[in-house]
């Protein structure tokens, strides 16, 4: 498992951890990353904010999945290929960061 800062939109970082399986016997990737959030009000507040998202299958190349335990939001996405993989990881953590970055906001005013 990997570890390390990630930085987003270059105003907020978050611990994660992230575990990416390609299997070269089938053609389907997956990718799981832990988030640790800073309070449990942020947790929530990403949880609502992303929920209809991930129920809603915009694509049928990729599903996705999100889990809270503790302060640490899971997001696993599994998807036909690395491709489709890419694309759904990349939206999914541009909206954590713009979701992370509008309550920071809302919070200093």
């Amino acid at each position: 498992m990997l570890s390390r800062q990630l930085w987003f939109g270059l105003v907020y970082n978050f611990e994660a951890s992230v575990k990416i399986l390609v299997s070269f016997l089938s053609a389907r990737a997956k990718a799981t990353i832990r988030l640790k959030l800073r309070s449990e009000e942020q947790l929530t507040t990403l949880l609502k904010a992303l929920d209809p998202e991930a129920k809603s299958t915009v694509s049928r190349r990729a599903t996705v999945k999100l889990e809270a335990d503790d302060l640490f939001l899971f997001l696993t996405v599994d998807a036909e290929d690395t491709v489709a993989l890419r694309a759904t990881l990349n939206a999914y953590l541009r909206w954590i960061s713009a979701a992370i970055n509008v309550i920071d906001v809302v919070r200093e005013a």
